[in-house]
């Protein structure tokens, strides 16, 4: 057996104490629940236990996949407020799922990622019920994928649909931990774009697939809400040190997530939306060369030199950032939502399918 890193024994350690001293003080658990999705044949309930003194859980529409809590004004509230956060670890878990009730466990940061076969729900967006110890029950959003289903889009969110001038740290720092979310600026024309390929697909699936950390997905729901992005579900990861070392890698987080999108909904070809900011081209075309079966095309939306200099600190040529991919998957670059959507058009146009 291998011993875990020793960054996940120092925060284990904090956890518990901190933990046991919470509930000490009369700390009870929260349950967040995150957006899910699947198909007829699994569902795929993701959520967070919290120690916290609310008692009271967050109320949802399930017509739209929106988590809307009324406790405040939570979209005023500054970035730093989301991080502030006790993950309850190891909190026994009932997950509902229609007549079919499964039992799991809260990870090691309160986390709560469960699978559970046959669920017997219709397409469309449904509600699961989790339900931890010590805590009220509360609803978390589903989106179902019909069997029939054979276009999907998979779409990152910094600097693709929301200009945050990541990864630069103190750029991305001041915009996720002091700048208020309505202070955040939606990219042109992404919404239009996403809205009507997912018009002309109907019942197709929106994935937001991003570095970012869970605690930030109340804050980007609320905000693609807000700027008329399609609901979907928010694949997220956890900051912080893991099994074998002291920070998660974004880059691996997305590869793997695609391959399992790959996986759990084969008969899908996905269109690939990303910016050339980070490594999304690089990611991109490495996935459509090894599984060009279920890529549709891929979008890059091109950053100004302005923002390549707030990314990386010096203007970056796009040759660096081409997508390593071989024909005949089909790649459209453009700086906005509007000339990409017209690319993609005219691929459409040209091979006759409904891309």
């Amino acid at each position: 057996m291998v011993r875990p890193h020793a960054a996940s024994l120092v925060e284990d350690a904090f956890h518990r104490r901190s933990n046991a001293l919470m509930r000490g003080r009369g700390w009870g658990t929260r349950t967040i629940g995150h957006t899910g999705y699947g198909s007829q044949d699994f569902v795929r309930v993701l959520g967070r236990v919290l120690l916290s003194r609310l008692a009271e859980p967050p109320e949802i529409s399930v017509a739209d996949g929106i988590i809307r809590d009324f406790r405040g004004t939570a979209e005023w509230q500054r970035g730093w407020r989301a991080f502030v956060t006790a993950g309850a670890m190891n909190t026994p878990v009932r997950v509902i799922v229609g007549d079919r009730t499964m039992h799991t466990f809260s990870d090691r940061s309160g986390y709560i990622d469960v699978v559970i076969p046959d669920p017997g729900l219709a397409p469309g967006w449904q509600a699961v019920v989790i339900e931890a110890e010590g805590g009220e029950p509360v609803e978390a959003a589903v989106l179902i994928i019909d069997r029939e289903t054979r276009f999907g889009l998979i779409s990152d969110i910094d600097d693709t649909v929301i200009s945050t001038s990541l990864p630069r740290p103190m750029i991305a720092a001041w915009n996720t931990f002091v700048r208020q979310e309505t202070a955040r600026h939606v990219v042109p024309g992404m919404a239009p774009m996403y809205r009507a390929l997912i018009s002309e697909n109907p019942g197709s699936p929106v994935f937001y697939l991003s570095t970012g950390a869970w605690n930030t997905a109340p804050t980007l729901t609320r905000f693609l809400k807000r700027h008329g992005y399609p609901a979907g579900p928010m694949l997220m990861t956890d900051w912080g040190p893991t099994n074998t070392g002291w920070f998660r890698s974004g880059q691996d987080h997305k590869i793997e997530a695609l391959h399992r999108l790959a996986r759990e909904f084969p008969k899908i070809r996905w269109l690939l939306v990303g910016d050339d900011g980070q490594h999304d081209p690089k990611i991109y075309g490495d996935f459509a060369r090894d599984r060009p079966d279920v890529v549709e095309a891929i979008a890059i939306r091109e950053l100004t030199p302005a923002e390549h200099v707030l990314s990386h600190g010096i203007p970056v040529s796009n040759e660096e950032f081409a997508p390593r991919v071989q024909r005949p998957v089909p790649v459209c670059r453009a700086p906005d939502g509007y000339g990409l959507v017209r690319q993609l058009r005219a691929l459409r146009a040209g091979s006759g399918d409904n891309a």
